[in-house]
């Protein structure tokens, strides 16, 4: 088993809304707050917010921000030397130490803050698919087609895709990304950054995926972000390969022909759809409130999910 990333202890069973640290904030996110840090970095703050179906819930989910930071940086940590990325540091005395002005708010950011370089960011998102499920699913079993383009006939629900297809989307402020063409990313980056960006889309993929195999998980699909540094390279950004941005699925589990069980909010989403189907709710926001279970059924799902890509325990 890999050795546990040394990275600082979470707060047990605490959970934040929203942060209001001593720095500039210039956005805030359905799950981050941002802020500035001089002219030449970030620091992010993964709050303990959850959304689902583009709307976010009233309720917190406990250490999930925590095990968003955590994973993250675990994977920087795996990708070093094979891609360049933002990540300084996730460590709150180490991000204390270069930012004195957060002396005071070890609490608030121990565990779920990184300080990061600051990027030009790409305005697309850098989906992958190794496997046909959700919205490409839904796609491909009504035409045939992920964004648009042709896939091979025959294929079943969370088919095995080789090789992995590479989908990318625009980002959206508010709501759902879209699906796009590759053609259509070229028209909006150039083909030499379009070509880029898909390299490093599944030279990342790729190695993530060995990976998390190793550890029984397989990652079903992901999606990345990119940016140029101040030094004119494009490097690896936001969040890699969490319960948020990508589909973990147990190996030993999984079975074609059938959804999969998942380790990300699922227990929110069925939650949500049953009531849905039940007439109680529009699916327009507000959200019903959530039961006490959903919350720590879902809470227990990411930090499984952290434990099964990590190979270890959150440290609390």
């Amino acid at each position: 088993m890999r050795e546990p990333p040394p990275f600082s202890k979470v707060p047990a069973m605490t959970t934040m809304r929203a942060s209001d640290l001593p720095l500039s904030r210039i956005g805030r996110g359905k799950v981050r707050d941002i802020y500035a840090v001089g002219d030449d970095r970030l620091l992010l703050l993964t709050t303990d917010r959850i959304s689902a179906f583009d709307i976010v819930m009233a309720e917190t989910i406990p250490m999930k921000g925590a095990v968003l930071t955590q994973i993250s940086a675990w994977w920087f940590k795996q990708l070093e030397g094979a891609v360049p990325h933002h990540m300084i540091s996730a460590d709150a005395d180490a991000i204390i130490a270069q930012v004195p002005a957060l002396r005071d708010h070890r609490a608030a950011i121990a565990g779920r803050a990184m300080l990061c370089r600051r990027t030009e960011v790409f305005p697309i998102e850098c989906v992958i698919r190794g496997y046909l499920s959700g919205s490409a699913w839904k796609e491909y079993a009504q035409h045939g087609t992920l964004a648009g383009e042709n896939l091979p006939p025959g294929l079943v629900e969370s088919a095995k895709l080789e090789p992995a297809i590479f989908s990318p989307a625009t980002k959206a402020e508010t709501g759902h990304d879209e699906n796009i063409t590759i053609a259509r990313m070229r028209e909006i980056l150039g083909d030499e950054v379009a070509q880029r960006l898909e390299r490093m889309t599944r030279a990342i993929y790729a190695l993530g995926e060995k990976i998390s195999r190793d550890q029984g998980i397989i990652i079903a699909d992901t999606k990345f972000e990119f940016g140029r540094d101040e030094d004119g390279r494009i490097i690896l950004i936001d969040e890699v390969m969490t319960p948020d941005s990508s589909r973990f699925w147990a190996a030993d589990a999984y079975r074609p022909g059938q959804p999969q069980p998942s380790f990300d909010k699922q227990p929110l989403r069925d939650y949500l759809d049953a009531e849905r189907r039940g007439g109680r709710w529009n699916g327009e926001a507000p959200a019903p409130p959530l039961p006490a279970s959903v919350v720590d059924a879902t809470s227990k799902r990411y930090l499984e999910a952290y434990r099964r890509v990590t190979g270890s325990e959150l440290a609390v």
